[in-house]
């Protein structure tokens, strides 16, 4: 297959605006004959859908959710990037351009992440406009706090809840244009397939969750707007619900996957307590901006606090050991998320972690406490540390939190061009869904920002690029035989789950997929690991397909249904991403192959080889898939070796 970025010519601060000229467009009076279908309703699906109704298309929007105020967009807690330069402090959308580049550790396209730098600056115009109540500093002017992988204050927020408010600006937009007639909500419905005739995206088929009816529905373009697939891993700072399905099914239909191995592990999340868990919770990456990252100097004294026979407070200065201080003077506690992680796991490695299964590392705020008052501190973080003390027990004023890394947004997704077309034409991802601006590593408060940008600033120009081609007459019917076919595929499907009638529920092979892909393609991975997590896999899905239990049925209310069919895609989904790891035999970001490091433990690229992003081909069942490579070119950057010290 030939991949065409579409990345187009000329200098790089010029691409967009240039791009935007050379785009086709469809007049006000024509955009009323065009029907779009939007799957997902978080920032980047709400966004969309309520951009495109304004502009005057017919839009339907799905969601799983009972409302689209509980897709998973509202779990960001820490900020929003843009480039504004508030603080005056030597910010650009220059800057902001080479932070993402090179926190992605040089694998993603200059040109998708200088558009992105470029319509940040937009977004808090907009969400300003919409009354998303955002921190403000004495004199009324927005406030800034700083994020890792950066060394300027660009990050906007709202306490520890900028997630929830950016939603409910998009939503208050959505639902105006619900009330206008332009949008069509479908709430409790989930996409199970995409239907592709004539080469192009031509609708969905959905699965209604009260009733269990198989629906169709057609339109001119699609846009998955689903988000990432961190629950392949189980245990993630992800919603129960969030899932690869729709990404998945599409995948099958001819969208290739791009780097599906680019998986980003979250440093401060609250530790695993027990093996019942069945979710993580995320404390804000903004943390970092006060609290002190550290572990005791000396195994003994670990020993002794795992033991209870210590309290962390006991322990003095210079018996603690501030790492990422010591090893990143220049960061300190703000490196990226990959290297925080890393250095976290490998101090538990050591012997020196905390908490009663040692997989933790403390984060002190008693500085921060006494240099600027409890009352400034619960001003800025008040709702993460009452989040904290309900789950633990402990008061983070009086003792230091409790952090672990843990799996929080993936890189990888589908593979889209310039203007996030997928490989099958009329078909579009955004946000989350693709896999474009992050590389190999997503800088905080990075992942508001794209689903914003691509919902609100991008997909309203280049989808009528699409559109004007194939004309308002092109869109087929539901009772045309493409559908019927998809239909008829999605009922099989859902038959033989059901007939399975085995003895192991399918939380047990969703806990146990967890396990593998965390042990072998989590934080850190080998050769030989890999090798075995594939073997693994495999047998698991053999024993998925044989012995999995799905209990009720399937006209009716079932979520073990609804488990089921996600889990049967994850599983899919962790070979893959098993074989993606495998072959990219090199460390970046968060793809971390313990061959392949610096000597004092770093992530060691091979540019050579690997300066690609990778787009795997589905090439049937029970077949591997086929690698595609676009090659990553590099006009206005220098590849260096990553350094934040």
């Amino acid at each position: 297959m030939k991949l065409e970025s579409k990345i187009p010519e000329g200098p790089l601060a010029e691409k967009w605006a240039r791009h935007k000229f050379a785009l086709k467009l469809v007049n006000p009076a024509n955009k009323r004959k065009y029907e779009i279908i939007v799957v997902g309703t978080g920032l980047a699906g709400a966004s969309a859908a309520a951009s495109l109704a304004e502009l005057g298309y017919n839009v339907k929007a799905f969601c799983y959710q009972d409302s689209p105020r509980r897709a998973h967009s509202i779990a960001a807690q820490g900020g929003i990037n843009a480039a504004k330069n508030y603080q005056n402090d030597g910010d650009s959308v220059f800057r902001l351009f080479y932070d993402t580049i090179k926190g992605g550790d040089y694998r993603a396209r200059e040109g998708n992440v200088h558009r992105l730098a470029e319509v940040s600056v937009n977004i808090i115009d907009q969400c300003v406009a919409q009354g998303v109540p955002f921190a403000r500093e004495y004199g009324g002017l927005l406030a800034n706090r700083s994020f890792g992988g950066s060394q300027v204050s660009r990050t906007f927020y709202a306490r520890g809840q900028t997630g929830q408010q950016l939603l409910l600006g998009a939503y208050s937009a959505l639902s105006r244009q619900v009330a206008n007639g332009k949008v069509k909500l479908f709430t409790r419905t989930e996409m199970l397939d995409l239907v592709v005739e004539g080469g192009k995206a031509r609708g969905i088929v959905t699965r209604n969750l009260i009733t269990g009816k198989i629906e169709s529905h057609s339109a001119h373009a699609v846009l998955l707007c689903t988000g990432g697939y961190g629950n392949v891993f189980y245990l993630s700072t992800n919603a129960m619900g969030c899932n690869v399905t729709a990404a998945w099914r599409a995948h099958k239909k001819g969208a290739v996957f791009g780097n599906p191995c680019f998986t980003q592990i979250h440093p401060t999340c609250i530790p695993v307590s027990g093996h019942y868990q069945s979710k993580l919770t995320l404390m804000s990456e903004s943390l970092r901006n006060d609290g002190r990252v550290w572990v005791p100097k000396t195994k003994e004294d670990a020993e002794k606090i795992r033991k209870g026979q210590m309290s962390p407070n006991d322990l003095s200065e210079d018996k603690r050991d501030y790492f990422l201080e010591r090893r990143y003077p220049s960061f300190g506690n703000l490196v990226p998320r990959d290297v925080a992680s890393r250095n976290a796991k490998n101090m538990c490695d050591e012997g020196r972690g905390v908490a009663k299964t040692g997989l933790a590392v403390y984060l002190d705020f008693a500085d921060a406490i006494k240099r600027d008052g409890q009352k400034t501190i619960e001003a800025k973080y008040g709702n993460l540390f009452e989040m904290y003390e309900k789950i633990t027990g402990e008061n983070p004023y009086e003792v230091p939190m409790m952090i672990y890394p843990a799996v929080h947004y993936t890189m990888g997704g589908l593979w889209v061009d310039y203007n996030l077309m997928t490989t099958i034409p009329g078909l579009y991802a955004l946000g989350e869904a693709n896999f474009s601006d992050h590389g190999a590593n997503r800088l905080g408060a990075s992942a508001l920002m794209q689903g914003l940008a691509d919902g609100y600033f991008v997909i309203p120009y280049t989808i009528g690029d699409y559109l004007a081609t194939i004309g308002p007459g092109d869109k087929i019917p539901v009772d045309s035989p493409a559908f019927k076919e998809t239909e008829q595929k999605i009922q099989e499907q859902i038959k033989k789950l059901m007939s399975i009638k085995g003895q192991r529920p399918v939380d047990d092979l969703h806990k146990e997929l967890g396990h593998i892909m965390w042990e072998y393609c989590g934080m850190s991975r080998t050769a030989e690991g890999l090798k075995i997590a594939k073997e693994k896999i495999q047998a698991l899905r053999k024993e998925f397909w044989t012995n999995a239990k799905v209990l009720g049925d399937a006209d009716e209310m079932n979520q073990a249904l609804e488990q089921a069919s996600r889990v049967a895609d994850f599983i899919e989904l962790g070979e893959l991403m098993v074989d993606d790891a495998l072959n990219r035999n090199e460390s970046c970001g968060g793809h971390f192959r313990e061959e392949y490091q610096t000597p004092d433990g770093e992530a060691l690229r091979d540019d050579a080889n690997y300066a690609y992003a990778a787009a795997w081909e589905y090439q049937g069942e029970g077949n591997p898939e086929l690698l595609n490579k676009e090659a990553l070119i590099f006009e206005n950057v220098k590849l260096t070796q990553r350094s934040y010290k």
